[in-house]
């Protein structure tokens, strides 16, 4: 029996403003779709939280049975400056700026995208769909949606008539916004637009004549509105209506209220069944952003290479960081927050080793599967990753007084407790195990310090063959000896 008919999992709906009972449309089967990056710079810290959440998400929900088809898109067109109507398309501008093709831009922020995520062991999403791999969808919802009189065409550029949706439907419903405060909020047009009202959005804009990224449709050559692009993904790889719509705070008004919008004047019905929003990530108490020099990027973390951090820390310590906090809340990072989380990754990983070696008895003084289900609470009060992770240091101190014989684990109870550790700790959480690379690390570093100083000593003894033949050997298993005033010190390729 798969563990999801033994579990009620809850979960926060962003368009309800409350917990409920996840109940998917095929019993068994989870449709998740997770707004991805627009692929013109490297992934911003903030972004990868979200992707993080949301990978800890699939994750459980894979852990407890679930058929999960995740499907996170690469916006790699249309997505234009201060997510406006208006202006340049951020992927075109980079590639302006750069002077090279615009996706010459999107390749090489996707591979780095992908290349941030694998480190920090986020597993793939089953489908990853590019905007200008569907500009048909696109254009076909366009029509439809032109058909049933929600949009309107003027000089080859296409808008969704917001007003004139909301006589019969709910716009603003998800982010808890109403029409009359939009219009009330809104400078009035300054005669230079083609849209009837400020509160209308883009689902076609015809391309200017030095616009790059342009195709074909039946109104002019242009490019789709960013909203369009995930209405079109979503639907086609989930269905008209599937279980899990996910993506950062940010994207809740106007992204997410337009996808709704569009699929509700498309299809005549809501395109989502529960809303999931992760929350922001702040950097020493303020908002991170590029323009105040208040950011950091993840290479950066990993390297030391920054002027926020005391030093460098690995994804998986980064990852566990992240995980301290739930996903809704505001987190903020910081030197001290992070060194604290690196301690406690290393109190979690030291007692996760000693599982393999600590004594069995014929007696347990834990109970071990009551533990466990403690263990399911937490997360399936909408994912409470801190109230797991305290349940697991609940067994940390368990393990640390087995250790110690203070307490006593039966073989059954033992085994029981290593498997729900691994699976809480690395299937779920996403974490890995970098203790033990550092300790091959150290081992490394011990063994070619050994030889290092036996290369000292035959240069010393002008046996020059031998020196000559440490250094040569070392270099072609890929360590390179590097002759200084200080010494010798070696790098790994």
């Amino acid at each position: 029996m798969p563990l999801y008919q033994e579990q009620n999992l809850k979960v926060y709906n962003s368009i309800s403003g409350n917990k409920e009972n996840f109940k998917p449309i095929n019993n068994g089967y989870v449709g998740m779709y997770v707004c991805g990056p627009t692929v013109y710079s490297n992934v911003h810290l903030g972004n990868v939280r979200t992707f993080m959440s949301f990978d800890m998400i699939f994750r459980y929900l894979k852990h407890l049975g679930f058929k999960v088809r995740y499907v996170r898109n690469i916006t790699d067109a249309g997505h234009l400056e201060n997510d406006a109507d208006e202006g340049e398309d951020r992927i075109a501008k980079k590639a302006r700026l750069e002077q090279i093709e615009p996706m010459e831009v999107v390749q090489m922020y996707t591979v780095d995208f992908h290349n941030i995520l694998n480190k920090f062991n986020c597993l793939p999403p089953s489908i990853e769909p590019t905007a200008t791999g569907h500009i048909i969808e696109q254009i076909d919802i366009i029509k439809i949606i032109l058909n049933k009189d929600f949009a309107y065409e003027v000089n080859g550029s296409v808008y969704f008539d917001v007003l004139k949706f909301n006589k019969t439907h709910n716009y603003g419903k998800l982010s808890g916004r109403n029409v009359e405060d939009l219009i009330h909020n809104t400078r009035a047009l300054d005669g230079q637009s083609d849209k009837k009202n400020p509160q209308d959005f883009a689902l076609w804009k015809k391309a200017e004549p030095q616009h790059i990224m342009r195709w074909p449709s039946p109104w002019s050559d242009g490019f789709p509105g960013w909203h369009l692009e995930c209405t079109a993904m979503s639907t086609k790889y989930l269905g008209e209506q599937f279980d899990i719509h996910g993506g950062g705070m940010d994207l809740k008004f106007p992204h997410h209220e337009c996808e709704i919008a569009q699929a509700e004047a498309c299809n005549g019905h809501s395109p989502v069944n529960y809303w999931m929003h992760a929350n922001m990530l702040t950097l020493n108490g303020q908002k991170m952003a590029k323009s105040t020099g208040n950011n950091i990027l993840p290479a950066e973390i990993f390297s030391g290479k920054n002027d926020k951090l005391s030093k460098a820390f690995s994804p998986s310590v980064t990852r566990f960081f992240m995980m301290q906090a739930h996903y809704r809340s505001i987190l903020d990072f910081s030197s001290n927050a992070i060194e604290a989380s690196e301690k406690g990754y290393h109190k979690l990983m030291d007692a996760i080793n000693t599982l393999k070696s600590i004594q069995k008895s014929d007696t347990s003084t834990f109970d071990v599967r009551s533990w466990s289900q403690k263990c399911y609470d937490a997360l399936n009060d909408d994912f409470n990753t801190p109230i797991l992770i305290a349940e697991l240091f609940s067994a940390v101190k368990l393990i640390n007084q087995v250790k110690d014989q203070k307490a006593t684990l039966t073989s059954d109870d033992l085994h029981f407790l290593t498997n729900q550790m691994n699976a809480l700790v690395f299937d779920v959480l996403g974490l890995t195990n970098d203790t033990l690379t550092q300790d091959n690390h150290n081992t490394l570093s011990n063994t070619v310090e050994v030889l290092i100083k036996l290369r000292a000593e035959a240069r010393a003894n002008k046996d020059f063959a031998l020196s000559d033949k440490i250094r040569d050997e070392l270099s072609a298993i890929g360590i390179q000896l590097k002759d200084g005033k200080d010494g010798t010190s070696f790098t790994t390729n």
